[in-house]
Formats: C-alpha cells, structure tokens, sequence
C-alpha cells in the first residue's frame, strides 16, 4: 500500500490501516489498570462481541494466555449462545465500536437484571447503550472509521485486552515502538503481481491458520473488501477432508504455517486439488510467501497486517469500492432501546 498513490489514498479503508501504526505506537497501557483490578475480582475473563470486534481481539487473548500460562481463563463466545451460560465467575467485557450491538446489550442487560458485577465495556463512542449497562467502559483513542471494515479499531482493542493480560502476569507492556514499526512494514510489502492475479482469479478465498484470530479475521475481510467468497479452516483442518470440494481455481492463505504440516497441505492441496497455496510467515516457506518481520513476540498483528495488504491489494485490481460494500453495514445488528 502507498498513500503516495491515489489508487491507495482515496479510500478511507486504506488511511484507516495506514493510521494504525500511530494508534499502536499511542497506546496508553496505563489506561486499562482499573479494568485489569476488576478482572482480579473474578476467577477468569469473558471476551464478547460481534464480528471484528470479537474474533482478532478476543482470540489473540485466548491463545496469549494458553502460550505464556495464567491462572485467569480467557474465553469467548458470540453473545447470543453466552445467554446460555453461567458467568458469574467471569468479569464480562462487552466490545462494540458502535455501542449499540444489539447482540451484546441483551447478554449485558441480561446479565445486569440477574445481578452480575463486573460487566466491563469497550467502544469507540460514549454516551451509548453499551456506557450505560456497563459498570466500566472504556473509550478507544484510533478516531472514527469511516469505511465500513473496521480495522484500526480492531487493533486497538486487541491492545486492550493485551495490556490487561501483562498487568495479571506481572509484566509491562513494552515493544510497541517496535511492534508498530513491524506493522507498517507488513501493510507496505510489494506484493508480486502474479499472487495478486491469482487472487482476482479465485472464486474462493480460504484460510488457514491458528485459532488466534488472524486468519478468520483476515476471512471475514475477505467478504468485506475483495466481494469474494471466504472461510477459515482452523489448524490443520483443510488436510482433513475438505479438499474433497476444493477446486484449482481456488486459492488458500496461511498465515504462519506449520513447517511440519507443510509437506502435507503441498501434497493434498496443491498437487492433489491443484489449487495455489500463498503463506504468510517470518521464514521462507516452500510456498509463494509474504516474508513479514520476524522476532516480534507480538506477531499475530503483523500477519494481520500483512494480510490486509493483500487483501487491498485484490480489492484495488478487482476495481471494488473498498469504503462501500452493497450489503454489509457497519453497525451490523442495531440495538434499539425498549
């Protein structure tokens, strides 16, 4: 990507990425010391929300803690089956930039009517439904987005939960210079035009990858700026029986392969269905691959970040207005009070 360009420049979506570097750099981990207090109330943590705000934030938290180790659980769930669950050992956060999904405040007012004490908010606007369910919210500092893909809100909440998660093991948050200098090389890689056509190409856009919200985010882009069909296979899923309904003309990304599977996913995709396998990785993989920086303990988000240069990358040749999709809205399913 290149803001030099107008073919970049004149979409919101493509400034809103190229601000996220400064909201990494930005980030005031000191902010969320009180939200982290509240969390060591409670036994474990219960991330929650709809789409981007739950799938990247959320599940990069679930697989930090399950890396490095502590005694709070992290976990997930769409807010519509947490109904369904007993919570109350969990301090609950509730994400919504708009903070009005109507998915989230009937979990929270849910969880309100029946006594919950730690219902904790996370949203880019005050005064919404979410401020005032909520025990405590917090307000993202990244400024409104514009298109309808949300991304540097996306980063920023990642940060938040990421934050607290170094306050419960003791740690302090450093590295985001680095992390955000990372991140603006991965959204400025060259991408070779022959991967790009074989995107513009594909029918299908799948992605594989670990269960740490980077390739099912990237997925979910994938509808929002490219038009394209998508889907994410989880670990090793796609060399366990859905190639029986792969084509050739389609196309999977996978972000940080698994080098002992990687002779698998050649033999069963690309020699078996035909189709072209394209890698996102700090190290040379035997497939066409996108080298991002590597070293960085905070790599999901550079994968992200390489991952949306691609996408922006189809989305441009293909000619789609990246700001406007015709179907997708921004606030997804609005909560309308009473």
């Amino acid at each position: 990507m290149n803001l030099n360009d107008n073919r970049y420049n004149r979409f919101a979506l493509v400034r809103e990425m190229m601000e996220t570097p400064q909201v990494i750099s930005g980030f005031d981990s000191k902010a969320v010391a009180p939200f982290a207090d509240a969390v060591k109330r409670k036994e474990g943590i219960f991330l929650t929300g709809e789409g981007s705000s739950r799938i990247f934030p959320a599940k990069r938290a679930m697989y930090a803690r399950m890396v490095r180790g502590c005694r709070f659980p992290v976990m997930t769930e769409g807010s519509t089956q947490a109904i369904e669950y007993n919570l109350d050992d969990y301090a609950v956060f509730g994400a919504s930039n708009s903070g009005k999904t109507k998915e989230i405040m009937r979990l929270m007012v849910s969880l309100r009517d029946k006594g919950h004490d730690t219902l904790l908010g996370l949203t880019a606007n005050a005064g919404t439904p979410l401020c005032d369910v909520a025990h405590m919210t917090h307000l993202l500092t990244c400024g409104k987005e514009n298109a309808v893909a949300a991304t540097k809100s996306v980063v920023e909440q990642a940060l938040f939960y990421d934050a607290i998660q170094h306050i419960l093991w003791g740690e302090p948050m450093t590295s985001l210079s680095a992390l955000a200098e990372g991140f603006e090389k991965a959204l400025r890689i060259e991408i070779d035009q022959k991967i790009v056509s074989r995107l513009v190409a594909a029918p299908v856009i799948w992605f594989a990858g670990k269960n740490d919200g980077v390739a099912e985010e990237l997925a979910l882009k994938t509808n929002e700026i490219t038009r394209k069909r998508s889907d994410f296979l989880e670990g090793t899923y796609a060399a366990h029986g859905i190639e029986e309904v792969m084509n050739p003309d389609e196309v999977l990304i996978w972000a940080d392969p698994f080098e002992e599977e990687e002779e698998k996913f050649y033999d069963i995709l690309v020699k078996g269905v035909g189709m072209t396998v394209i890698a996102i990785s700090a190290r040379p993989t035997r497939f066409p691959t996108l080298l991002i920086p590597g070293g960085l303990s905070s790599s999901p988000y550079i994968q992200l970040a390489a991952g949306w240069n691609l996408l922006v990358e189809t989305g441009i040749a293909l000619g789609v207005d990246l700001d406007h999709p015709v179907r997708a809205r921004k606030v997804g399913n609005e909560y309308l009070p009473g």
